[in-house]
């Protein structure tokens, strides 16, 4: 590995957060890690906004206006781009509600569903403009890299972020994927 320290930004878009807990399940060598790599936006710092980094990871897919701003936000920030889990992927589980109109969706959780006590659909400017469809972060940005799994399990993180680290194409075998 390199001397010196790659920056890293992560975040979690319309998905679970699995992929964020999977990357933690490095457990001791995430510690070693973190003598090669700096992070930047990610959970694990709390920063707000992607400053200039070697490597975007990006886990969910797209199913707000704030989720594509984020994205791009990334892909201008990032060397490297890579789509992390099936909801970056193709959707995902988010991408379920696809196969129905979205004002159905909303109707079904905000105004029939079960216990609710004042129907209304939220219609608030802070909150992010739904889109029709969830979107896989292809639709809108290049992604340079593709880690499949549900989620990818810390093993194949560490594998293509070493593989980055020491400055080669990052591969990953496909007998290495899971969609647990």
């Amino acid at each position: 590995m390199t001397t010196t320290k790659i920056r890293i930004a992560t975040t979690s878009l319309a998905g679970c957060f699995g992929c964020h807990m999977s990357f933690l399940d490095m457990d001791e060598r995430l510690v070693a890690l973190l003598e090669h790599v700096e992070f930047n936006r990610s959970p694990l710092t709390d920063i707000k906004h992607c400053d200039p980094c070697d490597i975007g990871l990006v886990e969910g897919g797209l199913c707000n206006a704030e989720n594509i701003k984020v994205l791009r936000e990334f892909r201008a920030n990032c060397k490297i781009l890579i789509a992390m889990g099936a909801c970056a992927i193709n959707g995902g589980v988010p991408a379920m509600r696809n196969h129905f109109d979205l004002r159905e969706c909303l109707e079904e959780v905000y105004i029939n569903g079960t216990g609710v006590e004042q129907p209304q659909i939220p219609n608030d400017t802070e909150l992010p403009l739904l889109l029709d469809k969830v979107r896989p972060l292809s639709d809108v940005v290049q992604v340079d890299y593709y880690l499949p799994g549900c989620p990818p399990s810390a093993n194949d993180f560490l594998r293509i972020l070493s593989q980055l680290l020491e400055g080669k194409q990052a591969v990953i075998p496909a007998n290495s994927f899971h969609f647990d």
